[in-house]
């Protein structure tokens, strides 16, 4: 069998897994795996390290996708090419909005695409939109394991620093088009920023593929900047919540 590109698998890898999880981080890639029956590593190429093992009976790939939309994108393109059609992705960020904590949950309903990889799939006149039945399984996952989550959404950045107003940098500048853009998406309701949603939102939508996104709150940037929180308890709500979810989409 052929093997796609980056990834350096073929179809019978997959065992015929038509859900993936995909984090930004390896390594934690690899932790999630282990919360499979039976996990075993696929492949370890750059920034994607491919994990498969079972859930509820069903083959479930993890795939870790590095950081930011043009490396999301050719992970989920070739999981696609593999038959992979729903992409769940798990992730942290940091919120914009008073009222929300650290350690909260949020699921990404839409995102402002303000990355560049999205345009390759479709115009900034299309939205980026997450999957009405997974984003409806991650919130039935939150409540179901008394979470705290909020709903709404993201800003998806191609940069972390001048894409998400950060003046905490070598030259401490932002360019004139994106200076006050946190406050403008914090006066439209914007919850979050992150770096990858856009992209997975618009191809999967495009594609006619399945996608939705959860993301840790690390920090509450109206209050700090720099993170204090225990990152592993945020993992572990947040892993609770994709695999919740994973199964009842399986289960269809």
């Amino acid at each position: 069998m052929e093997k796609v590109f980056h990834l350096g698998l073929c179809i019978d890898d997959l065992k015929g897994a038509k859900l993936a999880i995909v984090p930004g981080d390896p390594d934690r890639a690899a932790r999630i795996s282990q919360f499979l029956d039976n996990p075993t590593c696929l492949a370890k190429t750059r920034e994607f390290h491919v994990y498969l093992g079972e859930l509820n009976g069903h083959s479930v790939v993890i795939c870790s996708t590095g950081i930011g939309g043009p490396s999301t994108s050719i992970a989920v393109e070739e999981l696609a090419q593999l038959g992979v059609h729903s992409f769940l992705r798990i992730g942290t960020t940091g919120a914009i909005q008073p009222h929300i904590n650290e350690g909260d949950i949020l699921i990404s309903q839409a995102s402002v695409r303000l990355d560049g990889a999205s345009q390759h799939f479709a115009p900034l006149s299309y939205p980026a939109v997450s999957d009405f039945f997974a984003t409806q399984a991650m919130v039935k996952a939150c409540e179901n394991l008394n979470i705290d989550f909020h709903i709404g959404i993201t800003a998806s950045s191609d940069t972390f620093y001048p894409g998400q107003e950060r003046y905490d940098t070598h030259s401490g500048y932002v360019p004139k088009s994106l200076q006050g853009s946190c406050e403008e998406w914090q006066k439209l309701g914007v919850m979050n920023y992150e770096m990858e949603s856009a992209t997975l939102f618009t191809m999967c939508a495009a594609l006619g593929l399945q996608a939705a996104c959860v993301a840790g709150v690390l920090v509450n940037r109206t209050r700090q900047e720099i993170p204090n929180v225990d990152h592993s308890e945020i993992e572990r709500k947040s892993v609770a919540v994709v695999l919740e979810a994973a199964k009842v989409l399986l289960a269809k």
